[in-house]
């Protein structure tokens, strides 16, 4: 979710404008949890490369069709660093295809806290993949961070090891996804980033999904394509939001998802977060809000120099 922060072309904010940008997050993360939902729901009747290509397929004709009547056309999709969108698409793609299997698995709420920690690889990584330094303070919150990890996972308890992996997988490939996106970006169109990617996912997950295809009912495929209009929806409501301000500002409101996912993981699954859970989670959203607040700091020195 947060990966639109590196895309985005950010405007100038003006004072009216930060609070159509927070609604417009607010309201992107409710439309990724609605999709989350669905997804874990259609996930136990069908499998993973069927829900990711029809979820791809739907955002792509989308999401192409307002880039071609309204995003720039074909001059919007030039590119000159073909293999940037290759690295960057397969590690949305891994990304996307953990988190569908964490979804089956595990309750919304907990891959949800798992996906937090996608901002501690990110600050983690970003040293060593783009050169970027990271001081022994922002160290400590990641390590803290992952503490919290441990703490969600158990692993003393016979906690289902395999999917808390796979989802920390997720976060993992979600992290060098944005970084990707964070480097493509210095020359890339948002437009490209975005399309590339559906690209991408649809063809490989439709070549995985031809093997264990399950023909679906009309109303079953409905969901499915509802779960590709909804991703769509929220990706561009994503890029509304921090073009109108600044990320700092906006990015802290992404910790509204757990109350989401907690709410529709027990309406529809009749899952509650357990104490590990909330207390993980609790140290994961503290690690990312510290790390939020130095770079926040950082940037601040810099446009001062």
């Amino acid at each position: 979710m947060t990966e639109a922060v590196k895309r985005a072309e950010l405007l100038p904010a003006e004072a009216d404008s930060v609070p159509y940008a927070v609604g417009c997050f607010l309201v992107t993360i409710l439309l990724f949890a609605a999709m989350d939902t669905l997804i874990k729901f259609l996930s136990a009747s069908y499998p993973v490369p069927q829900l990711m290509f029809v979820r791809s397929a739907v955002a792509l004709l989308l999401v192409g069709g307002y880039t071609m009547t309204r995003g720039g056309g074909l001059a919007a999709l030039r590119t000159r660093r073909p293999w940037g969108h290759v690295w960057r698409a397969f590690a949305g793609l891994l990304s996307m295809g953990c988190f569908f299997y964490a979804f089956k698995h595990l309750p919304l709420a907990e891959v949800y806290v798992l996906s937090f920690a996608g901002p501690l690889f990110i600050t983690a990584l970003s040293g060593p993949l783009l050169g970027e330094a990271v001081g022994w303070r922002r160290w400590a919150a990641v390590l803290f961070g992952f503490g919290g990890v441990v703490v969600m996972a158990q692993p003393s308890t016979g906690a289902p090891v395999v999917p808390v992996l796979v989802g920390l997988c997720a976060a993992l490939f979600y992290a060098l996804a944005a970084l990707a996106v964070r480097g493509l970006s210095r020359t890339e169109t948002a437009a490209s980033i975005v399309i590339y990617l559906l690209m991408t996912t649809t063809v490989v997950s439709g070549v995985l999904a031809v093997p264990v295809w399950i023909p679906p009912s009309a109303t079953e495929l409905g969901l499915m394509a509802t779960v590709g209009a909804l991703g769509a929806v929220a990706q561009v409501l994503l890029t509304q939001a921090f073009r109108r301000a600044p990320p700092s500002v906006v990015a802290p409101f992404e910790y509204t998802g757990m109350v989401w996912a907690s709410l529709f993981g027990y309406l529809v699954f009749g899952d509650l977060p357990t104490v590990p859970v909330l207390a993980g989670a609790m140290v994961i959203i503290g690690s990312g809000l510290y790390i939020l607040h130095r770079e926040t700091m950082k940037d601040r020195r810099r446009r001062g120099a």
